[in-house]
């Protein structure tokens, strides 16, 4: 195995401002969630509605919120334990709302992501957090940081970046277009579908992220082009749907119809990225609308100068310094 460097503390996306180095075969993922916004607070649900007018808008009497250089409002982050059960359940209620506007499910999910980073960067958190939620979104709240206690993991250690890699960041392929990626690639393997999109997630915030890793690795999956060369059936690497089946054809290789587990360890010779990744599977499988908010998770990149969003629409064909992108950009630390 070669040695891979990870950039970006996922899919999802997205862990600490770290780089270590991870044994990968394929490219290790460039997305902190992978892949991550959060609202101002908003108003508590009533028997189970959620006033999806009140998300992305300022409480009553605060100042107007700033935004970002595409228009998107920049996130407040909760304050407390009750406040991120609060947002949590709200966010739940929305994503669960049949036709939502995508802008509404955009603040959605960039609210649902924060919270679970905040919870992590604050554990003494989770346990009065998980008593004020409702028991039936226990489950669906462990999985989240369970799989964001992982990725967190995997990037520790090293190092901070100093340069934010020279990525440009797209708005990814409609949501039903992806799904139907996973489902096709899925029923031409026998390989989970739902272990696909949480590869795609962690990979590149489902192909949000475009540009190579440290290592080389291309496309929304994140691939070598030597690895690709192997799997991709003349295929092409940037395209979503060759690359979702490229990788699961990977994973067939790999011994993934027997064991998941040993094809995504051979994906990325990993525990941490293994248990995110079916973490994240596992949340389809229970609630197919989590895709919903994962689909919605914004680009944060770890670096020395704090975690810094990276809005769609960030283009710099060079690395740049992430000091620089700070202090021109002071809205991109909304983790503080």
């Amino acid at each position: 195995m070669l040695l891979r460097s990870v950039l970006v503390v996922i899919v999802v996306a997205s862990a600490c401002s770290a780089e270590p180095t991870v044994s990968r075969s394929v490219g290790s993922p460039i997305n902190e969630d992978a892949v991550s916004v959060q609202n101002p607070s908003v108003d508590d649900p009533v028997d189970g509605v959620v006033n999806t007018a009140a998300i992305g808008r300022p409480a009553e009497n605060e100042v107007e919120p700033l935004t970002a250089f595409n228009g998107r409002v920049v996130p407040r982050v909760a304050t407390s334990a009750q406040e991120a059960a609060s947002l949590f359940t709200e966010v739940l209620a929305g994503l669960r709302v049949e036709d939502e506007d995508p802008l509404v499910l955009a603040d959605l999910g960039h609210t649902e992501q924060l919270v679970i980073r905040q919870l992590i960067r604050n554990e003494e958190w989770i346990e009065p957090f998980r008593s004020a939620l409702r028991p039936e979104d226990l489950a669906i709240a462990d999985l989240h940081l369970t799989a964001r206690r992982e990725l967190s993991m995997l990037h520790s250690g090293g190092e901070p970046a100093v340069n934010i890699p020279a990525w440009t960041i797209v708005d990814p392929e409609p949501l039903d277009e992806l799904v139907g990626h996973y489902k096709r690639a899925g029923e031409a393997t026998g390989i989970d579908w739902q272990i696909l999109a949480g590869m795609n997630l962690i990979e590149t915030g489902m192909g949000r992220i475009r540009g190579l890793s440290s290592a080389g690795a291309q496309g929304p999956m994140q691939f070598l082009p030597s690895t690709w060369e192997e799997v991709s059936n003349g295929g092409d690497i940037n395209d979503p749907g060759d690359a979702i089946d490229a990788a699961a054809r990977y994973l067939v290789q790999r011994g993934g119809l027997d064991d998941i587990r040993a094809g995504l360890f051979g994906y990325n010779n990993s525990d941490n990225y293994v248990n995110a990744v079916l973490a994240y599977a596992d949340l389809v499988k229970l609630d197919e609308r989590t895709l919903r908010g994962f689909y919605n998770w914004e680009v944060y990149v770890g670096t020395d100068s704090g975690t810094l969003w990276l809005p769609v629409g960030y283009l710099s064909p060079e690395p740049i310094p992430a000091n620089e992108y700070a202090n021109v950009n002071p809205w991109a630390l909304t983790l503080g």
